[in-house]
């Protein structure tokens, strides 16, 4: 079969760090090769990324283009004491990477001649880029959408929900397929686009990379601490990944003599550190929380492995996404206690996987008895694990064939 190039637009890259969709767009550009498609990889120079972590640039195929153009943080460079023009910022902060952006594709396109153009959101601007390049060019694009773009309470800005609206209207009339990463995010775009035929529409969830997982487990001595660990690992918010109420039931567990010191629950990288381990100690359970800082990926990845159980916050707000980390949870093969909207998307992924541990985020008096419980079944060794057919599903292998499968009908 004749290898064909692929043009994918994407923001968030190594060496940046801190979202989830550097290892979505990481991993197509890594497997995407083995389904007779080579990826050219258009991203954004390194000064644009708030923080980095240049070690991930070793796992980078050796023979992969990355052409990295012009783009400056809004807030960070042009701004004054993190205050700034909004007019500055549309679509987004990283809008100086469009123009940039724009010429470095074109450069590409002579060069390499590639059949398909991919672009993921967010950043806007990334399919702003995609947008222009395949207006000039006419080249098939496919638009991946990790997040919806218009949501309830973002953007907050009127003028910035606008430019949102307009370049989402511009992105599912123009592109060839549409990419979402859950069935409800899917059905939503379909209800609110019904003049678009359907077939437009497609789920590819995102998934876990077995050679992450394989480094993080090599020369790995298992863990001998008698302490029952619960791990979430990654950001929590306000709203929707409050951690508040789990707190006060573990605090109401405490008072009850149900749980002790025994149990070690770790909240790694919830992104307000300080507000968080203030939460802890206004709750009295410093002796069972624990409020780390975040690590490198594998490291992150070898923390997943170690730990006895692992725990799920997604709320209300967050019911038509579902965190990337779940399908790492899965990889990891350890029980999972879901702190979700029971009509959520993450609570049907963990309900058709098996995982019958679930309880509403916010319910203080439902908490304390399902984390017992949980607790309990952990120790006992009889929670539910995922299965191997589920690992296997959630393979970013397996997902790199679905998104072959869409370039070579785009590029036919």
């Amino acid at each position: 079969m004749k290898t064909q190039h692929a043009l994918m637009v994407a923001f968030h890259f190594p060496p940046q760090t801190g979202s989830s969709g550097v290892q979505r767009t990481l991993s197509f550009s890594k497997r995407l090769q083995a389904h007779a498609w080579h990826p050219l990889v258009l991203s954004a120079n390194p000064r644009a990324y708030a923080t980095h972590n240049p070690a991930q640039l070793a796992s980078l195929p050796a023979d992969l283009v990355v052409c990295r153009a012009f783009a400056l943080d809004t807030k960070r460079h042009l701004g004054f004491g993190g205050r700034y023009s909004e007019l500055m910022a549309l679509p987004d902060r990283w809008i100086s990477w469009w123009g940039h952006g724009v010429l470095a594709g074109l450069r590409l396109i002579r060069q390499h001649k590639p059949s398909v153009i991919w672009s993921t959101f967010p950043i806007a601007t990334a399919h702003l880029i995609a947008l222009t390049l395949h207006r000039i060019t006419g080249l098939p694009w496919i638009a991946d959408f990790r997040d919806p773009m218009l949501q309830p309470a973002h953007p907050s800005s009127q003028r910035q929900r606008r430019i949102y609206g307009w370049l989402e209207k511009q992105t599912l009339q123009r592109c060839r397929f549409a990419v979402f990463t859950t069935d409800n995010a899917r059905n939503a775009y379909r209800t609110r686009f019904p003049q678009i035929d359907p077939a437009k529409f497609h789920v590819i969830e995102n998934g876990y990379d077995e050679d992450d997982f394989a480094a993080s487990t090599n020369g790995i001595v298992p863990s001998v601490n008698a302490r029952t660990t619960l791990l979430h690992s990654g950001i929590l918010y306000e709203a929707g990944r409050n951690p508040e109420q789990f707190l006060a039931a573990l605090a109401h567990l405490k008072a009850a003599g149900t749980i002790d010191a025994s149990l070690r629950v770790v909240l790694r990288a919830p992104g307000d550190i300080p507000g968080t381990i203030e939460k802890v100690r206004r709750h009295g359970v410093e002796d069972i929380v624990e409020v780390l800082p975040p690590v490198p990926y594998r490291d992150a990845l070898h923390e997943m492995l170690s730990a006895d159980g692992l725990l799920i916050f997604q709320g209300t707000p967050y019911n038509n996404q579902i965190p990337a980390k779940i399908y790492e949870y899965f990889r990891a093969r350890k029980p999972i206690l879901g702190l979700v909207d029971a009509v959520g998307e993450t609570a049907g992924v963990l309900r058709g996987a098996g995982f019958g541990d679930m309880v509403p985020i916010d319910d203080t008096a439902a908490l304390a008895p399902a984390i017992a419980r949980f607790v309990t079944a952990v120790r006992s060794g009889t929670a539910h694990r995922a299965s191997e057919e589920l690992v296997a599903q959630s393979s970013r292998a397996h997902k790199a064939v679905q998104l072959a499968q869409l370039f070579d009908e785009a590029a036919r």
